[in-house]
């Protein structure tokens, strides 16, 4: 049991650290992320409740389509509603590139709880298997998800209501393709190169957070010389 709920908790807990302490000028109060973390992992139980009434009365019968609706709307709404609930209008989210770091922490909730009812159903041996699809797939699902919210926030090259849509839209796109992609027969053919995209992407847009940051604190601080 020790040695399931490890496998189920370490990748999670070493994205989540990866992104915090990516955070280069000023880190989030730990409470917060913990929090938004803890709101994930409280999402999977309604969100799986809703995913078996689905499947059990067949009301969605198409796999590909259960992939987009069942399985990726459901998730990425919720997850997306409780950001945009609670973090986003928060005096705590003070920069652009914070949204990753929320963002990704209510997913690697979520991602969690479901790794670690996975593997007390089916095995530590999927453990390595889980840990690079799936619990790396909700991360960075909720990276794209917190740096369309940063734009939003910080009114970055567009209309606030434009970045908040994307901020949902985007993820639950790609995680339609991701799930798509796993019903096939030669899912393995597509996954891998998939997967790849997204970390090329997440890893691009936190980095481009990084200088929305520094952008912002630097006009910040161009503001309060001025007012002096």
């Amino acid at each position: 049991m020790f040695g399931i709920l490890s496998a189920g908790i370490a990748p999670g807990l070493a994205l989540i650290s990866y992104f915090y302490l990516r955070d280069q000028y000023e880190q989030e109060p730990v409470l917060n992320v913990f929090k938004m973390f803890l709101f994930g992992a409280i999402l999977t139980f309604p969100i799986m409740f809703m995913q078996y009434v689905i499947d059990a009365e067949e009301i969605i019968v198409n796999e590909y389509v259960q992939s987009f609706i069942s399985t990726a709307f459901l998730e990425e709404f919720f997850k997306w509603f409780i950001l945009f609930l609670v973090i986003y209008p928060h005096a705590d989210f003070d920069e652009p590139y914070d949204g990753i770091v929320y963002g990704a922490s209510i997913s690697l909730g979520f991602a969690t709880v479901e790794n670690i009812l996975y593997l007390l159903g089916n095995g530590i041996e999927f453990a390595m298997g889980r840990a690079l699809l799936p619990v790396s797939s909700h991360a960075l699902f909720g990276v794209l998800m917190g740096y369309y919210l940063g734009k939003a926030k910080f009114n970055i090259a567009g209309s606030p209501a434009k970045w908040i849509f994307l901020s949902f839209f985007i993820p639950f796109i790609l995680h339609g393709f991701y799930d798509s992609i796993l019903v096939g027969k030669r899912w393995i053919y597509y996954i891998i190169p998939f997967m790849l995209f997204l970390w090329y992407v997440g890893l691009k847009k936190a980095k481009h957070a990084h200088i929305l940051s520094k952008r912002h604190l630097q006009n910040q601080n161009e503001e309060e010389t001025a007012a002096f």
